[in-house]
This record gives structure tokens, sequence and C-alpha cells, in this order.
């Protein structure tokens, strides 16, 4: 589907989704090699909004399995219908149905519910839905062996069925925040990219981008706020998603510039933990404002 790197860059942003080299090169030796990609990085820089803008750019269909600690593979691939096989039995018996014929009718693919590793190796489309594997490392570390045999066969064996193939391959993006280290036998399964937070001029792109009514110069100070934030050594810094909350606070407000109150007033678009709110209300941002021109932040009813 993509027949260059710079058809792969063309395609996301037409998503409104901006990539760098690296970034493209990745997605499109993903495409060419038909391996899955780990991408890895802070919360909040992208990296599930990378596989659903992939999955708009190949005109596809992106099945999530979001991971959990406890996650088994009953959840992952799938379950029997036992309500729907109860209630066949039941009118089976009426009929007098021999045993053996209930047991093929029941365990047949009309009584499968399909999860998501079993819904992306069955999907028939003409082109290979995108298989998002969100936060593999909260899942057991005895799940991430099982997604081994699954992404190097892509198949899966159901005992009353048989062996389920991929008629097309899924493209497969798995995303880690790193709460704990995957295992070398996983990654080199896959190609690797760490997504970093965005400089600068990047984060002005995708800022313009994703809020399309915004002004430059806001634009610009909301950005050039985030990347001195992100110096200061709060719990939990900023990623882009804050920085397009944010930029679309300001503009529900009517903003066209920054100023302490406005910062101060909207400081919950920024930080998730009342810890960072109340370090930055102390005078951790003073200097941040000072330097763009903006008077320090004063505690409200300071």
């Amino acid at each position: 589907m993509f027949s260059s790197i710079e058809a792969v860059q063309s395609a996301m942003e037409k998503n409104a989704y901006i990539t760098d080299r690296a970034m493209a090169t990745t997605l499109f030796l993903s495409h060419a090699l038909m391996k899955p990609i780990l991408l890895e990085g802070e919360a909040g820089v992208g990296k599930t909004e990378m596989a659903k803008v992939l999955a708009q750019s190949l005109g596809t269909k992106l099945i999530r399995l979001q991971c959990y600690e406890g996650l088994d593979a009953n959840h992952a691939i799938y379950e029997w219908n036992y309500q729907k096989q109860l209630l066949r039995i039941k009118l089976e018996e009426r009929s007098h149905t021999s045993r053996d014929e209930v047991d093929r009718t029941i365990f047949s693919e009309e009584y499968l519910i399909r999860r998501p590793l079993l819904e992306a190796i069955t999907s028939d489309g003409n082109v290979a839905p995108v298989l998002l594997i969100d936060e593999v490392d909260r899942a057991d570390e005895e799940f991430e062996a099982f997604l081994l045999e699954v992404l190097s066969d892509f198949q899966i064996t159901i005992p009353e069925i048989g062996t389920l193939r991929a008629k097309h391959k899924p493209y497969v993006i798995l995303t880690s925040n790193r709460t704990r280290e995957m295992h070398d036998a996983l990654k080199r399964r896959c190609l690797y990219l760490w997504i970093p937070y965005p400089a600068f001029e990047r984060e002005f792109e995708i800022v313009l981008a994703r809020v399309p009514m915004i002004e430059n110069i806001l634009a610009s100070q909301i950005c050039q706020f985030m990347q001195k934030v992100r110096e200061i050594d709060f719990y939990k810094r900023p990623g882009v998603a804050e920085t397009l909350d944010w930029a679309a606070a300001l503009l529900a407000l009517g903003r066209d510039h920054l100023d302490k109150q406005v910062v101060d007033e909207t400081l919950g678009c920024i930080f998730k933990y009342n810890e960072d709110i109340q370090r930055a209300r102390g005078g951790q941002l003073d200097s941040v404002l000072e330097g763009m021109g903006c008077r320090p932040i004063i505690p409200v009813g300071g």
C-alpha cells in the first residue's frame, strides 16, 4: 500500500499525524517486511494514535487489544457463547438429536465469540487490518510469552474446530510505557521505535494540524510553554495529548494568547496530579512565564 517512505509521511499527514523520517521509515519497513512494530515512549506522545491513523491511511479496520494485568488467552483470542450453546442444547433435546450431532453444532464458528487476536487473524477484508496491542507492558509475562507464538505464525488452533490461519497478515503495533521491560524474544520479532517528546517545530505542526482553528501566536506560545515545562522535574511531565487538550481548551475559552491567569485556571489540562499543580502554583513555572513575557503565576486567592 505504501510505495515509499515519502508516501507514508504524506498519507499520515493527510490524517493530521505528523511523522519524522525515522517514524515513516519504520512504518514503511513494517509494511514491506510484514514485521510488528514495538513502540515505546512516555504516555501521551502519540503511540496509540499512530496505530489509529495508520488504519485510516490504509483504509482498513483497526482492531485493538487493550492489555491489563491478568489478561489471559480466552479474553484475547476467543470464548464460546455459552448461553447460546445452552439454548441450542435445550432445543436439540426436544427433537431427540444425537449427542454427536449436538456437539458438532454447538462447537462451530457460529457459536464462537471472536476476541481481538482471532478477529485480526480471521479478517477477510481486501486489506489486512491493523492490530493494536496496547500497553503490552501491563500484561503478565505469561501472556507476553503466548504472544510470541501468535506473532510468529499468525495462526490459532481451536481444538473443536481446527487451525485458523490469517488470510492477510495483520499490521501489528505493540505499545509500551515501559512499566516493565519486554523480553528480548518479543523484541527480536519486532521493529523497534522510541517516540520521544517532540521538538518545538514538530509539536507546533501537530497543534496546527489537530486544532485547525487555533491562531499561530497562541499555538507557538503553548508549544514554547510545554517545551520548558518538560525540562522541570514534575512527577508526570505533560505529553502531546495534554498539549492538544490545552490548546482546545484555550480555544474554547476564546483566548488568543497566554497570561498568568489563564495558565493558572487551566493547569488541570496540563497536569494530572495535584502535587504537580501545587508545585506549579508554588513558583516552578514563574521563570517559564517570565521568559515568555508573561507575569508569574499567582495562586488563586493569593
